[in-house]
């Protein structure tokens, strides 16, 4: 690693590429009307001319296991807009809890008191809170939706980088399977799964599991106490409409609301908490990634490269020495020196 001519950042890997900005020095040196190394400037040991000066396409035992630098898109611009629009959607979802609870009181009140003006203004005054409440929580959602599809498609992307040829699913599914019906509820996690531990910097087992298992199990159980929340709502005020406040049993139908409404409540409230952790989660592996791909080339135990005991990436076998192949850059694609 040194600096780069550009950004000064240190992340230039031996391709001669950053791995912040993405600028390979050969360009700045073209730019300057200059050669892309001075002889004094080369990054890399001089070595023989009928060697070539990368080293094979392919780790071998007891080399050193590389991965692509410069490939690995380290931005934080679209990490930070993802990471303050799930703080903004977690604050809302907080402000619907609280119209969730004025709307329970609200029943509460129409059961004891009984159905008088003061109570009918009430609740509905608290039913028009909880769907402004709503509509700002969708529009808040959207957009982090948008962010997060966007974002873990480049994650994935990187993860592909630092392990080629190990998820079980394409960059496409990563931002297209949180919106697909049923699949949604577990291919998501597998994803994700892969992504941590392709970024692992000390190896897929060193993938750190807590934080990301409890975002997701409070994202899934929030979810489903939603749904049965609104199932519950959604009868019970049919119920209430159709058989009006005179009917013999509109005491049942206003308790059954009055549950739906809690049930309702402590799912928003899951929701908000699992909000909070997604945006650790977006910060742990940003930090993860960058890790990984500012950490160079790693060295290999005998036997493998670093993820080979458990399956990240699988060993390959090197050139035969009949290769003659142009030098290529294990760093990322391409010849050596592109």
């Amino acid at each position: 690693m040194y600096p780069c001519g550009r950004c000064r950042a240190a992340a230039v890997g031996p391709d001669g590429r950053c791995g912040a900005c993405g600028t390979y020095q050969q360009q700045l040196g073209q730019q300057a009307g200059q050669q892309p190394y001075a002889p004094s400037q080369q990054p890399y040991p001089q070595q023989p001319s009928q060697q070539p000066p990368y080293p094979q396409p392919f780790p071998q035992q007891g080399m050193a296991a590389g991965m692509p630098v410069g490939g690995a898109d380290l931005r934080r611009g679209l990490r930070i807009a993802l990471m303050v629009a799930l703080s903004v959607c977690a604050a809302v979802l907080l402000l619907l809890f609280w119209a969730r609870t004025q709307q329970r009181l609200a029943l509460e009140a129409l059961l004891d008191d009984g159905v008088t003006a003061t109570t009918q203004d009430d609740a509905e005054a608290a039913d028009g809170f909880v769907a402004f409440s709503t509509v700002l929580y969708f529009l808040t959602l959207a957009a982090s939706a948008t962010l997060w599809a966007i974002w873990m498609r480049r994650a994935r992307q990187n993860a592909e980088l630092f392990a080629p040829g190990t998820h079980r699913f394409g960059a496409g599914w990563a931002a297209g399977a949180w919106f697909t019906p049923v699949v949604n509820f577990w291919f998501p996690k597998q994803i994700v799964n892969d992504i941590y531990r392709a970024s692992a910097p000390a190896g897929a087992q060193s993938a750190p599991k807590g934080l990301l298992n409890s975002w997701w199990t409070l994202w899934i159980g929030s979810a489903a106490l939603n749904l049965v929340g609104s199932v519950m709502a959604a009868g019970a005020s049919a119920k209430i409409q159709t058989r009006g406040y005179d009917g013999s049993s509109w005491r049942e139908d206003v308790g059954a609301l009055k549950t739906a409404a809690s049930v309702t409540g402590f799912a928003t409230l899951l929701t908000a908490v699992a909000g909070v952790l997604a945006v650790l989660v977006v910060r742990q592996l940003g930090s993860l990634q960058e890790q990984r791909a500012l950490a160079g080339p790693q060295s290999v135990p005998p036997g493998g490269v670093p993820y080979a005991a458990t399956g990240y990436p699988p060993v390959q076998p090197g050139p035969g020495a009949g290769w003659n192949g142009p030098p290529q850059n294990r760093y990322g694609s391409g010849p050596a020196g592109y």
